[in-house]
């Protein structure tokens, strides 16, 4: 177990966004399996409130380009503050975002925030956003166990994307995922992640209890544990 922990963080460890994609074409049944590991995220109630719309044809990538960067260009020219664009310098971006052309395969990732019932109602969806989240990871590590590289995008506001995709009311654009290679002499910046003992706070067992079964004061495994 502890060999496999290992292995795979050290998988992840060799994780980096990527910003410039090549255009070599990758299969979309690799990807659609990255997608279907996704689906299999925990969800408030079981209630799975993502969709994903994969997105390869040309023109309408070229659209979506179109309309990211209009609201990239607003967002860098008046709506960020100079501590945020100061924050964003050393990874050289702006407002331009060729890789959503450039890159063989957008993944649009929506939440719904509720379903249609079938007396026309609503059905309510929980822990909607934290749900979402935990599926985008498993997207982001089954594309990267696959061999390709990632750049999640968000450009807010993101209604463009409901309206070029044609989604229903019920769901909200939750991010853009770039998929491909990395552009032969790609480049990233010389970033460092926070070692284990930064982002770790251990509460051991105390003497007398077993280390193996978590020994502390946990819920009872018969009631409610939120996203399942």
């Amino acid at each position: 177990m502890a060999r496999r922990a290992r292995e795979f963080g050290d998988a992840m460890a060799r994780r980096r966004t990527v910003r410039d994609f090549s255009d070599r074409p990758v299969p979309r049944e690799v990807v659609e399996a990255a997608i279907r590991t996704a689906g299999t995220a925990p969800s408030g109630a079981h209630k799975q409130p993502w969709h994903f719309v994969l997105v390869g044809d040309v023109e309408l990538k070229r659209r979506i380009r179109e309309a990211a960067e209009g609201e990239e260009r607003e967002n860098y020219e008046r709506r960020m503050p100079p501590e945020w664009l100061d924050d964003l310098e050393p990874l050289g971006t702006d407002w331009h975002k060729p890789f959503l052309t450039v890159c063989p395969w957008l993944v649009v990732v929506f939440a719904e925030l509720w379903s249609p019932g079938p007396d026309g109602g609503r059905k309510k969806h929980y822990y909607v956003q934290e749900s979402v989240g935990i599926a985008v990871g498993l997207l982001l590590a089954s594309l990267h166990v696959s061999g390709l590289a990632t750049l999640t995008h968000t450009p807010s506001p993101m209604r463009f994307l409901h309206r070029l995709l044609g989604r229903p009311n019920h769901e909200r654009a939750f991010m853009l995922v770039a998929v491909g290679y990395p552009a032969e002499g790609c480049r990233v910046p010389d970033l460092c992640r926070k070692p284990l003992e930064e982002i770790l706070t251990v509460h051991a067992a105390r003497s007398g209890q077993n280390p193996l079964d978590g020994g502390g004061d946990w819920p009872n495994s018969s009631g409610p544990q939120g996203i399942g």
